[in-house]
């Protein structure tokens, strides 16, 4: 579902400002009145309709450092599983991280999970 438009968002405070009740306004603008309660709330405690920003979550415990220990990692052994990967970094640098964390840094480093190259094609003719 799409975010209400800040222009909608302005004349529906507009309305209750000027003394329409939140569930009159609510159905004039075709809005639920939870919404329109909420937005009043901003509207008093931040002094403004506009909606929140999307969050994007905590940022990453591995820094520079680590990705270079994850890196090496790779390098040194790169046949082992997400698994053998968390228990080495542990070791190293002490970083403790979630088997899925874990997988997202391998995929942010572009490294690919093929083990060996492929093999020739084969030397038999067609038809």
């Amino acid at each position: 579902m799409k975010a209400y438009s800040l222009a909608l968002r302005e004349r529906v405070v507009a309305a209750c400002q000027a003394g329409g009740k939140q569930e009159a306004v609510a159905a004039r603008f075709s809005v639920s009145h939870s919404f329109v309660a909420k937005l009043l709330r901003r509207h008093r405690t931040q002094g403004s309709a506009a909606g929140l920003s999307p969050g994007h979550g905590p940022a990453s415990r591995l820094d520079g450092p680590a990705f270079a220990q994850l890196r090496a990692c790779l390098r040194q052994s790169p046949d082992a599983t997400l698994d053998e990967r968390r228990v080495w970094l542990a070791a190293v640098g002490g970083l403790l991280m979630s088997q899925s964390a874990l997988g997202r840094a391998v995929q942010a480093l572009d490294w690919r999970r093929k083990k060996r190259a492929s093999t020739p094609p084969s030397a038999t003719p067609k038809g």
